[in-house]
């Protein structure tokens, strides 16, 4: 080593601190390391390791010499026990006195020095010198010197190391909330956030720390979070701030820091919407026995009307200038029946099993179902069938609900644009597919815009008017057909393309795993039952009803056939004259006041078994899931008012004569 002034030295250590101040990385501060030693010491050979913290191993981290360096050199292991050592000149000779052996050749001098910070090695330094340049004690006491900053710089890297680790993992942990978080200090600066928070004030993560947060958040904001920052940590609710379509929920949570708070944005748009949906739910489900309460009580008049234009267009006296009228009666009957037992199928339930069956006849009780509807809006609906469509394992009900949705929503299009001019059309043709069938609803309206048809499935979007629509149709339709297996989707037409929407419905083929009640044998209802040849046999019958014109007109029809028939008008009543005396059967009522059907059915059940079971029920309450149950228990025919006379023909070729 060449001699330096103390001046020089002082110059390079002084160099050397204000390189190390500016490095973070030990590769940096090990190379910044390295060129000062060579330029200074111009070793023939120099090596720097430093200590793994993980495997607590030494790894070589620098080398610059002939021969390769190794963690297990004899004179670098003696160094690390015994502390910094410097071989001016014969270097074997010395290492064997202090019991190193030293392999040849030896270098010509030698010396090591370990790197400490904080009391404890952390790495070394071995320095071998050629002929020309002895290191010595001056060699010795600089490398210590550098050794001593270096340790320095190694154990602040270490620390940044740290620092930043700490800083990436609380990072990594808050941004994979759901929650947008926020830091706010005593003098409302925001010291951290997460990308959640960036995100949800539309500004970059990294723009957020050291500003103010009330420069940050929506000027809608300010007063709601200003008073939750404000108030005394255990009288701090919850605030809710908008931001656009989304509702948050802000809780302010203390730190302990007087003055600072978490401030943790919960987006409460999702639960909102569950709850809202609930509540429609709810209200459509009220609405729904509305409906069918209505209905039911239409059941009992429409009976009388069914059953009496049934029994004159059978009357052979009728005068030919009535015929005309009575069809019209029959007709109309006919037809009022089948949209009350629309509405009772639409408004009942959605329980019960999945059923294998036709979705023809789920589509035309549909288009019947809203025919007066499209009729008054002169909006024609045409069905096309392709032969051959396979079976679908559907609930009826719900898949009716799907088609009842779509069409309203095609018919309210078409409404829309009815000043254009042109009739209303609406078309829906039935497929088969590779793995079961598909269902397009296609109308002659204005269409979908495109960004409005990417959003029609979401819950709660709406482009009615306030007031006119929930935004739930078509996202429960979607749950309705996904729940069944199947895909919903549209086209959106419109924009020139010369055509309306179209909704694709895609239902998969499935195996019936069970029968329904109604499917099992002999469980049938009177109304499916195939119509055998009329009996001829004279029949002791009781009819129960409390309405007068039901007992007046099965009375005559039943007596025209010829007959024997007593009438009760309630189940009281009833239940003395069948215990008096025999009947072949009992045709009753479900509820009537006093005594309803079903309480006189198991009063006769426990007093007379067999004369209960010659009871066929009569009723038009098949809504309510209790009573359908109970008429499926039965396991018996039963008549659905309002009922036509051929259905009262099948119960009555059914029955067994009592012997008299």
């Amino acid at each position: 080593m060449k001699a330096l002034s103390v001046a020089d030295v002082l110059n390079c250590l002084t160099g050397l601190s204000q390189e190390l101040a500016g490095a973070f990385r030990p590769a940096a501060i090990i190379e910044i390391v390295a060129r000062i030693l060579t330029e200074q010491l111009a070793p023939a050979r120099l090596t720097v390791m430093l200590l793994d913290s993980g495997s607590n191993r030494l790894n070589v981290t620098y080398h610059n010499g002939p021969r390769p360096a190794t963690t297990d050199e004899p004179l670098l292991q003696l160094a690390l026990r015994r502390g910094p050592l410097v071989f001016p000149d014969r270097v074997a000779a010395r290492a064997a006195e202090l019991g190193v052996t030293v392999e040849r050749p030896a270098p010509a001098s030698w010396l090591g020095v370990p790197i400490v910070a904080v009391s404890h090695p952390i790495g070394a330094v071995a320095i071998e010198g050629d002929r020309t340049r002895a290191l010595d004690d001056s060699a010795l006491s600089f490398t210590r010197a550098v050794l001593a900053q270096a340790g320095i710089a190694l154990e602040n890297a270490r620390l940044v190391e740290l620092l930043s680790s700490g800083k990436r993992e609380w990072e990594q942990t808050v941004d994979a909330f759901n929650h947008a978080v926020c830091y706010v200090d005593p003098q409302g600066t925001v010291r951290r956030a997460n990308r959640v928070f960036a995100d949800l004030i539309k500004l970059p993560v990294t723009a957020l720390a050291g500003r103010s947060w009330l420069t940050l958040v929506p000027p809608g904001w300010a007063d709601p979070v200003a008073r939750l920052l404000g108030a005394p940590a255990d009288a701090a609710a919850p605030v809710e701030v908008r931001a656009g379509d989304r509702a948050l929920l802000v809780t302010a949570i203390p730190t302990g820091e007087p003055g600072a708070a978490v401030l943790l944005f919960e987006d409460q748009t999702e639960k909102r919407r569950l709850q809202e949906q609930l509540l429609q739910s709810e209200k459509m489900s009220a609405i729904g026995q509305l409906i069918a309460g209505v209905a039911h009580d239409l059941n009992n008049p429409l009976a009388s009307v069914v059953g009496f234009s049934d029994l004159l267009g059978e009357a052979a006296d009728v005068p030919p200038r009535l015929a005309e009228p009575l069809a019209v009666i029959r007709q109309e009957a006919e037809r009022a029946s089948a949209i009350v037992r629309n509405l009772l199928s639409f408004a009942r339930r959605q329980e019960g099993e999945r059923q294998l069956q036709s979705i023809r006849p789920i589509l035309e009780s549909t288009h019947q179902l809203l025919k007066n509807q499209l009729l008054a809006a002169r909006i024609e609906l045409t069905l096309e069938f392709e032969p051959g469509l396979p079976e679908v394992e559907v609930h009826a009900n719900q898949i009716k609900q799907v088609f009842v949705n779509i069409i309203n929503n095609a018919a309210q299009a078409i409404t829309s644009m009815r000043a254009r001019g042109g009739g209303g059309r609406i078309e829906i043709v039935t497929k088969c597919e590779p793995d079961g069938l598909s269902v397009n609803v296609s109308d002659n309206g204005p269409g979908i815009p495109e960004d409005v048809a990417q959003r029609v499935f979401e819950p709660f979007f709406s482009t009615k008017s306030e007031g006119e629509g929930t935004g739930l149709g078509l996202s429960i339709c979607l749950g309705i057909v996904k729940e069944h297996g199947g895909t919903m989707r549209v086209e959106p037409g419109g924009a020139g393309s010369g055509r309306g929407a179209t909704f694709t419905v895609e239902l998969p083929t499935g195996v019936r795993s069970e029968l329904s009640p109604l499917d099992r044998p002999g469980h049938a209802s009177a109304a499916t039952a195939p119509a055998p040849s009329e009996r001829l046999e004279r029949l002791r019958v009781l009819v129960v009803d409390d309405e007068p014109h039901i007992l007046h007109y099965m009375q005559a029809t039943l007596e025209s056939w010829g007959h024997e028939v007593a009438v009760a008008r309630d189940g009281s009543q009833a239940l003395k004259r069948a215990l008096m005396q025999p009947f072949d059967l009992i045709i009753c009522d479900l509820r009537m006041p006093r005594l309803g059907g079903r309480e006189m059915f198991q009063t006769l059940a426990r007093m007379h078994p067999t004369v209960a079971d010659r009871i066929i029920f009569a009723t038009g309450d098949t809504v309510r899931g209790d009573t359908l149950q109970f008429l499926e228990e039965l396991g018996r025919p039963f008549l659905q008012k309002p009922f036509k006379l051929d259905a009262l023909r099948r119960v009555l070729a059914g029955v067994v004569k009592v012997p008299a």
